[in-house]
């Protein structure tokens, strides 16, 4: 299973649009475009889980540079979470 980051998505880009760009390449297990918590706005990044290594690596290579909806995608594995992050404290 490789977890794929997408930067630089048009605001305006659907999951399913997203979806589809990938699922040129193979089997796509999950999409997920990040929104701010407060607006819902996109943040103009995602994810999107493959579960065939090699077809999630085509999918890397083909659309890195590629123009989707007027912005030019940057796509590359996506590196594991940290698990030390500080909270933020709102006072």
């Amino acid at each position: 299973m490789k977890n794929i980051y997408v930067g630089n998505l048009s605001y305006q880009l659907s999951e399913d649009e997203l979806r589809d760009a990938f699922a040129e390449f193979g089997e796509v297990s999950s999409v997920r475009i990040i929104k701010d918590r407060y607006t819902d706005r996109s943040k103009g990044f995602g994810f999107v889980e493959m579960p065939v290594d090699s077809e999630a690596e085509a999918a890397i290579q083909s659309l890195n540079g590629q123009d989707l909806k007027g912005r030019s995608l940057r796509v590359n594995e996506a590196r594991p979470r940290d698990d030390f992050r500080p909270r933020r404290e709102f006072s």
